[in-house]
């Protein structure tokens, strides 16, 4: 009955990391040895030792056998006093003391189900063991490596607590060699603890071991529980496998979250911290501001000495952060060149101070060819800026930006604030605070929307107006995705060389120029899951992304008059030579030439630009496929004057 009782409760403990000890250990019904027989030594033994415990020797190395059925099963049913603890059980009462331990083990496994935390854990053991075995308290130690102690709590059935330290070089201490040991181990007492509200009781100490580790130890009272050593070990090793996996939950997230490069936060860490601060500071009334810092410059610090060199300054900005903010604030690495502070209860005030001595800091330190680190740097500030989390990031990037504009005085950064000036009235910035707001769309507003409309009832007043509008455009849509930062500039500096080198007008030069800087302004309408995917497309956001020369052509240029000579440009720099490409697939001499001089520089800066799922080819790789598509996707004439002029365009940038 009692084995049925066990199947149908699915307890399997052959399963467990539990390695099984001898069952005259553990089992006082098992078998006596014949006294003619030559006596074989148990696996596990009790030592009795001066400082009056009992040592059960390491039993992690003995395998898991089929006994341990049996002994669950009989653990409900009278026995014996196991003589190898008959100087702790000594009297009928203790005799009499049985525990079922088929239910413990089925109320932890319940118990421990939905628990995501040591202190989880370790707070259902306590109310299980307190409960199902009448224990006055519970403990437990868990090892900390960098201090080399093991960090004890104990709780007593009346819920009071009480910490310490146990440090490893104590090798006296119990707790210390039952974790040196993986030993457990049955005390007279429990003044080893020095916990003075503690009754004085007989103790047992278990080692939590997972996985072949010992992870710390496990405390409580015997008074009340009959010494099934083995069974007692099995369920300290299932406490320790959990334990065990709520660690390496944790370090998975914990990688999850962090950048590889800075040891900072990532964009995803940052924001899921970014959220629990502002709750805080909600409920608590408090400010919370943040800093964020961008280097100057890093674009070109990657192209002219190579990103080895852009990592290097990105990691030192990282250290400055590191070592100067306080204990309670946050940091992240917020996008490629940007570093972002949260600072939980700190004012406007409390953060530029913060950030100027950051900043000095960074003046102080010469990085090899490219000299002090210079960052521009914007602070917004909760609520006094906004409550709103997307909207303080928005406020704190627009500072940012504005900052890098109004450069440097004195050799120092301008920290600027979002509380300082009204961005959106500020007429020589409006235009870019609203390219930096495109980034977002959870404001209930949509940007890209209001910057279309904004671009096509702009005044247009000189040609330099016109090239300071499409330039911002122009980055709202590179914006929109960090890995293209730059993009449209760079098609439209290439695409203008080429444009030359085969002896254009210089007005149709200029065209060619302005039409690469909008070639993808399309991509304004493509949703950013798609725009942003790091993989492969699908064949639904195939076409979906396919859409963009159309969106820029019909929905950006043609309400405007004046860039109506760009729609072809725009509309057709995805066509190919052999009529396989799109929107409309338009063969040869019918693809307009300045669509097939974009088309080039378009993909020329693709093909040497990093992307997620690959660093950018040599400007020799790049040539070559150039080469191969040559007359079957783009203009062979044309390929051949950019391969001729490529090599000097990298050593220009």
């Amino acid at each position: 009955m009692e084995e049925n009782k066990l199947k149908t409760n699915n307890i399997q403990p052959k399963e467990s990391n539990i390695n099984s000890v001898s069952d005259r250990a553990t089992n006082p019904a098992a078998p006596k040895k014949s006294p003619a027989k030559k006596p074989v030594k148990s696996k596990k033994r009790v030592v009795e030792t001066p400082a009056k415990e009992s040592v059960v020797q390491n039993h992690t190395t003995s395998p898991i056998t089929s006994s341990i059925v049996s002994k669950i099963n009989n653990f409900a049913h009278s026995r014996s006093i196991n003589k190898l603890y008959s100087g702790y059980l000594t009297n009928a009462l203790s005799a009499q003391k049985v525990v079922d331990y088929l239910d413990i083990i089925q109320s932890l496994n319940s118990a421990f189900q939905d628990k995501k935390s040591v202190h989880e854990i370790t707070a259902a053991f306590h109310a299980v063991f307190t409960e199902k075995a009448k224990c006055s308290f519970t403990a437990y130690g868990l090892f900390h490596e960098k201090s080399k102690c093991l960090n004890l709590k104990s709780t007593s059935n009346f819920g009071s607590t009480y910490s310490s330290k146990i440090f490893i070089s104590d090798d006296q201490n119990p707790i210390v060699k039952c974790f040196n040991t993986s030993s457990a181990m049955v005390l007279k007492d429990n003044a080893f603890l020095k916990i003075p509200y503690l009754q004085n009781s007989p103790s047992i100490i278990l080692p939590l071991v997972s996985a072949g580790k010992t992870l710390g130890v496990l405390i409580f009272d015997k008074e009340n529980i009959d010494c099934n050593m083995g069974v007692l070990s099995f369920i300290a090793d299932y406490i320790a496998m959990f334990i065990h996996n709520v660690d390496l939950l944790e370090q998975t997230n914990k990688y999850a979250n962090t950048d590889t490069l800075t040891s900072l936060y990532n964009h995803r860490g940052f924001q899921e911290v970014l959220a629990a601060e502002l709750k805080h500071a909600e409920d608590t009334h408090t400010n919370l501001s943040i800093i964020m810092f961008d280097i100057n410059n890093i674009s070109k610090i990657n192209r002219e000495l190579g990103h080895a060199k852009g990592d290097e300054v990105i990691k030192l900005l990282a250290e400055k952060v590191k070592q100067n903010m306080r204990s309670n604030d946050k940091a992240g690495r917020y996008g490629g060149d940007e570093i972002a502070i949260i600072l939980p209860n700190t004012s406007t005030a409390d953060a530029k101070y913060l950030a100027e001595y950051i900043t000095y800091c960074l003046s102080c330190c010469f990085v090899d060819d490219v000299g002090p680190v210079k960052v521009s740097v914007g602070i917004s500030t909760f609520p006094e800026c906004s409550k709103n989390q997307e909207k303080l990031l928005i406020l704190a990037e627009q500072a940012m930006y504005i900052s890098q504009a109004k450069g440097y005085k004195e050799g120092m950064s301008a920290i600027i604030s979002s509380s300082d000036l009204n961005f959106w009235d500020n007429d020589a910035l409006n235009s870019f605070a609203e390219v930096i707001a495109k980034r977002h769309s959870q404001l209930g507003i949509d940007f890209e929307e209001e910057l279309v409309h904004k671009f096509n009832n702009e005044q247009i007043i000189s040609q330099n107006h016109l090239m300071e509008m499409v330039t911002s455009l122009a980055g709202a849509i590179d914006a929109k995705d960090p890995y293209t930062k730059g993009h449209s500039t760079s098609v439209s500096r290439y695409s203008e060389a080429l444009a030359r080198a085969i002896n254009l007008p210089e007005d149709e030069v200029q065209r060619i120029t302005l039409g690469a800087l909008l070639h993808d302004v399309g991509k304004i309408g493509i949703p950013e899951n798609v725009l942003k995917k790091p993989g492969k497309l699908d064949d639904a956001e195939w076409e979906i992304m396919k859409q963009h020369p159309v969106i820029g052509a019909e929905k950006v240029l043609a309400p405007n008059e004046a860039l109506s000579d760009l729609i072809p440009i725009v509309k057709y720099h995805h066509e190919h030579m052999d009529g396989s490409g799109y929107p409309e697939g338009l063969k040869g001499n019918a693809i307009p030439l300045a669509a097939r001089i974009v088309a080039v520089a378009d993909t020329y800066h693709a093909l040497i630009s990093d992307r997620p799922y690959r660093k950018g080819m040599s400007v020799e790789k790049a040539c070559q496929i150039l080469e191969e598509g040559a007359g079957k996707l783009w203009d062979a004439d044309l390929v051949r004057h950019f391969i001729a002029i490529a090599p000097s365009l990298a050593a220009s940038i």
